[in-house]
């Protein structure tokens, strides 16, 4: 099979000879620099078989060695989520997974192995090395990384881990290994890889790193702490850009996404949109999408296991067990933030606030073995214990215990079976990913015919009946509306709610019992892997159609996705066409143009202002900025440039020369308006602290730069509905730029501002036939239509040569891009010394430059 690299130097005249029906994984080559285009007009998904990589930390499989053969033998784990969500998938699709094993494989056996799974399984093993393994997983995943994510931080060094830079560089080096065994066997430009959860929150940035265009989904199960928590990790950049890197990122609520765009909204700078329903993040380029979706439980399989005659053997042992009892159960893992000590003492003050349930109510708790390890599970194992033996030594008597602690593995038909004879279910997390505990306990309610038969219920229409008690700080608990929602540190909230849980009558268990019931049947994990799927394809649609370039280094890695117009702008690009084109119409942008954004003092330095005389004393050239900073400051700061032309506050005052006087907009000279909005814009400024009123000649800007960034983005939406309300019938226009509102007269913008400087230049005898146009902002996209547009017009009119170019690599309208303020002074210098010899000292870089 021919080699990626060799298939862009391919002849195509030769293509005819190659085999229509080769199974190669190559559909696309490269016909222009960053672009894929189809190799030929094959259907190519008739020949590629479509795939699904999806990468976990755990590979859903069973391990264990032959005592006989002394051979490692494997079987799927069912009760694996990773592998459940194939239901989700076409059936001709092909899944493979990535992750590591449960066990360790000795190096010698690896190979072995790792040719067993895929050849059975279409498994990839990542084998970490054991010393990796313990610090990225026991170490920086269960001691740090899942504590913060649960709202947990470390105050001292007895209360939770610190962040510790070995085990970080651990986390890496596991993740860095997850990306090569994905690297083995992924196909890019076809393959749609699935990652999941927060063991693998930087292996975005690996894969994209390597593979530009590779289509990627994220999802995380656990819980997006708010920005006051996350902010405090030390590498909280680092994992934000790399998620970022995803195609599309899925959270289990709105509340866990909310969190996460507040984030990248408050530390990036970023801002997100939502269009038809769809949350999108607009990044170098690329739209990363924001999916939010609840997982489910596997239908199928619960109802089997249920369907058993071992499952309908123990509800029946355990109907005999607790005869006489009302029971309420609670299946939780051993950590400290599932709330079991709580729990306990809510049946506690239950049981004292109600003597009569003292021998009748009975708290049967699993708890799963701990996934973590150290003193804070040992710390919550002991006080678990110790509150449970407490409790049963003050109301337990002979034969009755109100609390059954099973403290060791449950295999899942028990558990299934101890769902099925509970009268409610309490799930009482003081914080929790999603916890699929409720949806388990409202199928197996919804019983079997041999469940039912055990319980001695006749016949399938009698109505089902249940009752859970849910902590709201849990996943699960929007969707379940019929729940009894409680805040778990209240005890008095939860030993109530265990209260009118045992005492609602039957008719709203049954009704709340088919409420839950309908959802958690018609959201199963295949829905959710299918709903998922579908909406990694959508945010992949236009990869093919984009030029991409990789910047930056280490996890601040990005891909910068732009037009296939879309190229950089230098010197050589127009040398031609400047030198022989006879009038010329330069237009700049100052602020994030000509000085850079970051800069405290904006007056423009003596190099600028040599460079813009350089430019103005070449007769074919009229150069201009345009800015939308009033004339004051912009009259002052280039006094120095005789022939330089100004045109400010987006055209509303324009000047062609110092000496000139200032030609003003007759579209606008009523500004009665200001007396309308001007209050508006005090009463919000005096409620969002960091925000100001500038006050222009031709308009008013409200800035919340300084603001904090979700309040002033949420202030900003509102007094922009505001604005438009009062100021519906005057001649105005409200508009939102960045970290601004502003309003302005109708029909003032920098494109009709350039529409009028063209106009007068052909009234004048010197058409342009060649035009420069640079700025930075929304407000210069103004600009680069207009120009656009006359390059469409009559040929009497139309200007030959148009160069529109942005500053920054992102989407514009203009069709090419200057990284900085430092390429614009040297494109312009560049420009300057083609016609006139300008001096370029030395000084001049090195001082442009640190102003950097």
């Amino acid at each position: 099979m021919l080699s990626r690299s060799c298939f862009d130097v391919l002849n195509l005249e030769d293509l005819p000879s190659f085999n229509p029906n080769m199974n190669r994984r190559i559909p696309r080559v490269m016909i222009d620099p960053g672009i894929i285009s189809d190799f030929d007009s094959n259907d190519v998904s008739s020949v590629c078989q479509e795939r699904r990589v999806i990468v976990s930390n755990q590979l859903p499989l069973k391990a264990f060695k032959d005592s006989e053969s002394n051979k490692w033998c494997f079987e799927w784990d069912n009760d694996a989520l990773v592998l459940q969500l194939k239901d989700g998938f076409p059936p001709d699709v092909e899944v493979i997974y990535v992750g590591s094993l449960k066990v360790e494989v000795d190096q010698s056996e690896q190979d072995e192995v790792a040719q067993l799974l895929l050849e059975k399984f279409r498994c990839v093993p990542s084998f970490l090395p054991s010393d990796i393994h313990t610090k990225f997983y026991h170490g920086f995943c269960k001691q740090y990384l899942w504590p913060l994510f649960h709202y947990m931080l470390p105050i001292s060094p007895n209360h939770g881990a610190r962040f510790d830079r070995g085990l970080w560089q651990s986390y890496v080096s596991a993740n860095k290994i997850f990306a090569d065994k994905v690297m083995e066997v992924i196909n890019p430009d076809e393959d749609f890889v699935w990652v999941h959860d927060y063991h693998l929150l930087i292996l975005p940035t690996f894969l994209r790193r390597r593979f530009h265009r590779v289509k990627l989904g994220f999802f995380l199960h656990s819980p997006f702490p708010s920005s006051e928590i996350y902010r405090t990790l030390p590498v909280r950049d680092e994992i934000l850009k790399a998620l970022l890197n995803s195609d599309l990122i899925g959270f289990h609520t709105f509340d866990y996404a909310r969190h996460f765009l507040s984030c990248c909204s408050r530390m990036l700078g970023l801002d997100y949109e939502s269009k038809r329903g769809y949350i999108g993040l607009d990044y170098f380029g690329r739209t990363v999408s924001i999916k939010i979706l609840p997982v489910g439980v596997h239908m199928g399989q619960l109802q089997s296991v249920m369907a058993s005659s071992d499952t309908a053997e123990k509800v029946q042992e355990l109907k005999q067990q607790f005869e006489g009892k009302i029971v309420l159960l609670g299946i939780d893992d051993m950590d400290m933030f599932k709330g079991i000590t709580l729990k306990f003492l809510a049946l506690e003050q239950l049981l004292e606030q109600h003597p009569d349930y003292v021998g009748t109510v009975v708290l049967v708790q699993i708890a799963n073995p701990a996934r973590g390890r150290g003193k804070d599970f040992e710390e919550v194992k002991r006080e678990t214990h110790a509150v449970a033996d407490r409790i049963n030594k003050k109301f337990g008597k002979s034969g009755y215990n109100p609390i059954v602690f099973i403290n060791q593995y449950v295999p899942t038909q028990d558990k299934l079976a101890y769902y099925a004879m509970s009268e409610c279910c309490v799930v009482n997390a003081v914080r929790d990913g999603m916890n699929l505990v409720p949806y388990e306990y409202t199928v197996c309610r919804q019983g079997s015919p041999a469940i039912d038969e055990a319980l001695g219920i006749q016949g399938s229409s009698v109505p089902k009946r249940s009752v859970i008690v849910v902590s709201e700080f849990i996943g699960c608990s929007p969707s379940l509306s019929g729940a009894i929602r409680v805040n778990p540190w209240n005890i008095d909230d939860v030993s109530n709610a265990m209260h009118l849980a045992i005492r609602i009558p039957d008719s709203e268990k049954q009704l709340r019992h088919e409420k839950h019931y309908r959802y958690i049947s018609s959201h199963d994990v295949a829905y959710w892997a299918r709903s998922f799927d579908q909406d990694l394809e959508r945010a992949c649609k236009d990869h093919f159609d984009r030029r991409c370039w990789g910047v930056g280094f280490g996890l601040s890695f990005r891909v910068v996705a732009l037009g296939r117009n879309f190229r950089k702008l230098s010197v050589d690009h127009i040398a031609s066409a400047y030198n022989k084109s006879s009038s010329h119409l330069i237009l700049l942008d100052y602020d994030g143009t000509m000085m850079p954004q970051a800069s405290v003092d904006k007056a423009p330095s003596d190099e600028v202002i040599l460079l813009l005389n350089s430019l103005c004393s070449n007769p074919k050239n009229v150069v201009f900025i345009v800015s939308g900073r009033g004339r004051e400051p912009l009259s002052k700061w280039f006094s120095q440039c005789e022939k330089l032309g100004i045109s400010a506050e987006h055209g509303y005052f324009t000047r062609w020369d110092r000496d000139s006087e200032w030609e003003v907009s007759l579209l606008a000279n009523d500004f009665d308006w200001k007396k309308i909005a001007e209050p508006v814009m005090e009463q919000y400024t005096e409620t969002t602290d960091g925000s100001f009123i500038e006050h222009k000649e031709s308009a008013l800007v409200w800035h919340h730069q300084e603001a904090d960034p979700d309040f002033g983005s949420c202030q900003a939406k509102e007094l922009l509905d505001h604005l438009e309300n009062v100021l519906a019938n005057e001649p105005v226009v409200v508009k939102r730029g960045q970290h601004i509102v502003e309003v302005k007269p109708q029909g003032v913008s920098k494109g009709v501002a350039v529409e009028n400087l063209i106009k007068t230049m052909q009234t004048r005898g010197k058409p342009p036939d060649f035009v420069l146009c640079i700025g930075d902002d929304r407000s210069d996209e103004d600009m680069f239509e207009s120009i656009a547009n006359s390059v469409g017009n009559p040929p009497s009119t139309a200007i030959a040569e148009v160069y529109a170019s942005t500053v920054g690599q992102k989407p514009s309208k203009a069709k090419y891009y200057l990284d900085d303020t430092y390429d614009v002074i040297k494109l312009l210098q560049g420009i300057a010394s083609a016609s006139v010899r300008v001096p370029k000292p030395t000084q001049f870089q090195v001082s442009f430059e640190g102003s950097l």
